[in-house]
C-alpha cells in the first residue's frame, strides 16, 4: 500500500492577546520554495496511488457526465444596440466562442474571441468579461491566464479583427466603456492581496492612463461599471455590510458625483430609469430591503419614494427596470416568485412558480424598451429552462432548456423540501432529490449533503446533469439551507455569521440527524461536500461529529481562519472582518479559534476525506488545506485516508474547460462511492 507523505515540522512561534499558538506546518506558505512543491506533488501522487482502483469507475463516471453534454450547444442570444449577442460551443472544445449578430440572426456571424485559440499558450484561460464600445467597433476583454483571478485587459479592433498591442495586467473584471468609444473606465487589483482598490481610465488613441477614484479603506472593494441606457457610468465601493456610489454622465467628462455617502450597514444598489429618476434596493431601515424610487437630483432618503416597503417575511433578492414596467425579484420562505409592477399606476401581480423547490434568477434582460422579462429557472430534477415572460399578459415562453443528452427523464426523479429541527427549536429547510425506483425511504440509500452557509449566500436547488452519475446509482442528495446563508431572509444570515457562526455548524449536523431519523439514508453511508467557505463547513463537522460522516469531501476549504484573518497581507482578508469578526479583538480572536479547522484537530478518529485545493487560488490560499492535511494526518487516531489534490495549474475555481473540469467531479465521486463500496 502507497505510503503517506508526511510534511516537515518546522515550528512557528504565533502570539497575540497573550496566547501563544505553535504552527508547525507555517513553512508551507511559500510557493516558489521547491521543498513546497515537491511535498503537494507528493500529495498529489500519493492520492492517485491510493485511489488507483477507481481509475476505471473516474474514467465511466467522467465518460458518463460528458456524454450527457450537448456538444455542440449554443446559449440564448440577446439584443444589445443593435447586436445579438451569444455564446455557442464546437464538438470537443473545452472553451466557449463569443459571437454576434448584427441586426438579425439571420445575419453573419462575427467571432468576437474563440477563447480555444486564445488558451493554446496557456494552461489556464478563461474570458471572464467583455465590453463592447458603444459605437460597435472596440472589444475590451478580460482574461485570467492563471487562474489567480488576476486579469488582464487586452483590446480586439472589430472592423479589422485586429488584437491592439495595449494591455492592462493586475486589472479586475469590471469594464465601462465612455460614450466617446475611446476611453475605458476598469479597476486596478492590488497585486498582493488583490483587492480592487483603484478606478482608472485608458485611452486607445493616447495609450495614456488616469486615475479616477482610489477606495483608501482597506476593507472595501471597489468596481466600475455602465448603466443599462448607456446614460451613466457608477463608481460603487463595497464592504460586507456597506456600500456607497459615484455617478457621471457617460457622455460627458467630469468628476464622479457622490450618489449617498457611506453609512454602516447600508447596502443601497442604484439603477436609472428612462424617465431620469433611479430605482435604489436600501436596507436602511429595512433588514430585507425595500425598493424607492428618487429624482435625479432629490436622492436623499426624506425624497425616497417608497415602491415596495419593507416586510419582515419577504427578502427583495433584485430587480430589473423596463420603461413600462418593474420587475422585482423576491423570496418568501425560501421561494422565489417574481413581482411585476407597472409604472403608469404600480399596480402588481404575482409570477409565482409550481414546483415544491428550485431556482429562479433574471437572465439577460438588457433593453429597457423590451416588453417582456427574462429568467432562468431550474430545480433538482428539471434542467435550467431560459422563460421569457410578457409584461402585460405574463405568459411564458420557453427560450431554450438545457439539453441532456441519453435516456435522462425528470420524471424518473422526486424533488422535496422537508425541514429538519434544529436544536435551538428553529426549523431548517432542505431540498433534496432522488431517483424513484431506487428510493423507498427504508434507511438503505447513501447520501451526499451539501451546503455552504456564509456570506448570506443562498444555494438554491439547481439542476446538475453531473449529479446523475450518483442519482442512479442509488444515492440521495440534499441541499442544507443553513443559517449564514439567506435561504429565509437576512435574519437567517445575521444568525450565522460572527459569534453566531457556530449555528451553521449545528445546522448542518442537524439536518444529517433528522436525514437519518427520517430514514433517507443509511446512517453508515453518510457524506459531506462543501467548497470554500463550504469547506470551512466540512471542517468544522469533521471536528464537531467525525463519527457522523462516512466520507467528507472539502473542495478548497477555508480551514485555517485565525491564522488568515489575522494576516491583512493575504488576498481579501481585511475586506472579511464583517463576515467572521477581526481577530484583533479578543472576543473575535478567542470565538474563532474554537471553532478554527486547522486549530480544533485532536488526536482522534476522523472520517475519511478528500481534500481538493488549487495552487494558484486567490480565495482560499492553496497553503490552508495543504498544511490542513498534514497535521490533520499527523494527529488523528484512525486509518481512514486523507487524501489531498491540487491543481497544479488552476485556482479557486479548478480547471476553466467544460470537460476538463468533469475529470475533478469524476475524482469526488470515484471517492465517494469507492468508501461506499459502490
Amino acid at each position: 500500500m502507497a505510503k503517506a507523505p508526511v510534511a516537515k515540522k518546522k515550528e512557528h512561534l504565533l502570539t497575540l492577546h497573550g496566547h501563544q499558538r505553535i504552527d508547525n506546518y507555517f513553512w508551507l506558505r511559500d510557493r516558489e520554495n521547491k521543498d513546497v512543491i515537491k511535498y503537494i506533488e507528493a500529495e498529489n501522487k500519493y492520492t492517485k496511488d491510493i485511489l488507483a482502483p477507481t481509475d476505471e469507475l473516474q474514467k465511466t463516471l467522467y465518460q458518463e457526465m460528458r456524454l450527457r453534454i450537448k456538444e455542440d450547444d449554443s446559449s440564448v442570444p440577446y439584443l444589445k444596440n443593435g447586436y445579438w449577442y451569444y455564446t455557442r460551443f464546437e464538438e470537443g472544445l473545452e472553451l466557449p466562442i463569443n459571437c454576434r449578430k448584427k441586426g438579425e440572426l439571420t445575419a453573419q456571424e462575427e467571432i468576437l474571441i474563440d477563447e480555444n485559440q486564445e488558451e493554446k499558450d496557456h494552461a489556464y484561460y478563461e474570458v471572464v468579461a467583455f465590453s463592447v464600445s458603444r459605437d460597435n467597433k472596440i472589444l475590451a476583454f478580460t482574461e485570467d491566464i492563471t487562474g489567480r483571478r488576476l486579469y488582464q485587459i487586452r483590446f480586439k479592433n472589430l472592423e479589422t479583427g485586429e488584437i491592439l498591442d495595449h494591455c492592462i495586467e493586475n486589472s479586475g473584471s469590471d469594464l465601462a466603456w465612455h460614450n466617446n468609444n475611446t476611453t475605458l473606465y476598469y479597476s486596478v487589483k492590488d497585486p498582493e492581496t488583490l483587492r480592487p482598490h483603484l478606478i482608472k481610465k485608458f485611452d486607445i488613441l493616447t495609450a495614456e492612463h488616469a486615475d479616477v477614484y482610489e477606495e483608501t479603506d482597506e476593507t472595501y472593494v471597489v468596481n466600475v461599471n455602465k448603466s443599462g441606457d448607456y446614460k451613466y457610468i457608477f463608481i460603487g465601493s463595497h464592504s460586507t455590510l456597506t456600500t456607497e456610489f459615484r455617478f457621471m454622465l457617460a457622455d460627458h467628462v467630469a468628476d464622479f458625483e457622490l450618489f449617498l455617502p457611506r453609512q454602516n450597514g447600508h447596502e443601497y444598489y442604484p439603477e436609472t430609469s428612462v424617465d431620469g429618476g433611479f430605482y435604489v434596493k436600501s436596507n436602511l431601515k429595512a433588514p430585507n430591503y425595500q425598493l424607492v424610487y428618487c429624482d435625479e437630483n432629490k436622492r436623499s432618503p426624506e425624497n425616497w419614494e417608497i415602491i415596495q416597503a419593507h416586510n419582515k417575511d419577504i427578502l427583495i433578492q433584485d430587480f430589473e427596470i423596463f420603461d413600462t414596467h418593474l420587475v422585482v425579484e423576491e423570496k418568501e420562505n425560501g421561494l422565489t416568485r417574481l413581482r411585476v409592477y407597472d409604472k403608469k399606476d404600480l399596480s402588481t401581480r404575482l409570477i409565482p412558480m409550481d414546483e415544491e423547490t428550485f431556482t429562479l434568477d433574471f437572465g439577460y434582460n438588457v433593453e429597457t424598451s423590451s416588453d417582456a422579462v427574462r429568467v432562468t429557472y431550474s430545480s433538482l430534477t428539471q434542467p435550467a429552462t431560459v422563460l421569457s415572460y410578457d409584461l402585460k399578459s405574463l405568459e411564458s415562453t420557453i427560450l431554450k432548456q438545457q439539453e441532456v443528452i441519453g435516456d435522462f427523464n425528470p420524471d424518473n426523479y422526486k424533488s422535496k423540501r422537508v425541514w429538519a429541527k434544529g436544536a435551538d427549536g428553529v426549523a431548517i429547510p432542505v431540498s433534496l432529490v432522488y431517483r424513484k425506483d431506487k428510493f423507498n425511504q427504508d434507511a438503505k440509500n447513501p447520501l451526499l449533503l451539501y451546503a455552504y452557509g456564509s456570506y448570506g449566500v443562498t444555494v438554491d436547488p439547481y439542476f446538475s446533469s453531473n449529479r446523475l452519475s450518483l442519482l442512479d446509482r442509488g444515492f440521495v442528495f440534499a441541499i442544507a439551507h443553513i443559517r449564514g446563508g439567506e435561504y429565509l431572509g437576512t435574519a437567517w444570515y445575521e444568525d450565522g455569521k460572527l459569534l453566531h457562526k457556530k449555528n451553521t455548524f449545528i445546522d448542518f449536523v442537524t439536518t444529517a440527524d433528522f436525514l437519518i431519523q427520517e430514514k433517507f439514508t443509511d446512517p453508515e453511508n453518510v457524506f459531506a461536500m462543501g467548497g470554500s467557505a463550504g469547506g470551512l463547513l466540512m471542517g468544522a463537522i469533521a471536528n464537531l461529529r467525525p463519527n457522523l460522516w462516512k466520507g467528507v469531501v472539502a473542495q478548497v476549504p477555508f480551514v485555517d481562519v485565525v491564522s488568515t484573518m489575522i494576516d491583512d497581507t493575504i488576498p481579501l482578508t481585511t475586506g472579511e472582518y464583517d463576515e467572521w469578526g477581526n481577530p484583533n479583538e479578543k472576543v473575535f480572536y478567542d470565538y474563532m479559534l474554537s471553532y478554527s479547522p486547522y486549530d480544533q484537530i485532536e488526536k482522534k478518529a476522523y472520517p475519511a476525506m478528500l481534500i481538493t485545493s488549487g495552487l494558484y487560488d486567490s480565495q482560499v490560499q492553496y497553503w490552508e488545506p495543504t498544511k490542513y492535511v498534514a497535521k490533520l494526518r499527523e494527529l488523528k487516531t484512525n486509518d481512514e485516508p486523507t487524501l489531498l489534490f491540487t491543481n497544479m495549474d488552476a485556482g479557486h475555481g479548478g480547471s476553466a474547460g467544460r470537460y476538463e473540469s468533469l475529470k475533478e467531479t469524476a475524482l469526488e465521486y470515484a471517492f465517494i462511492l469507492w468508501r461506499t463500496g459502490l
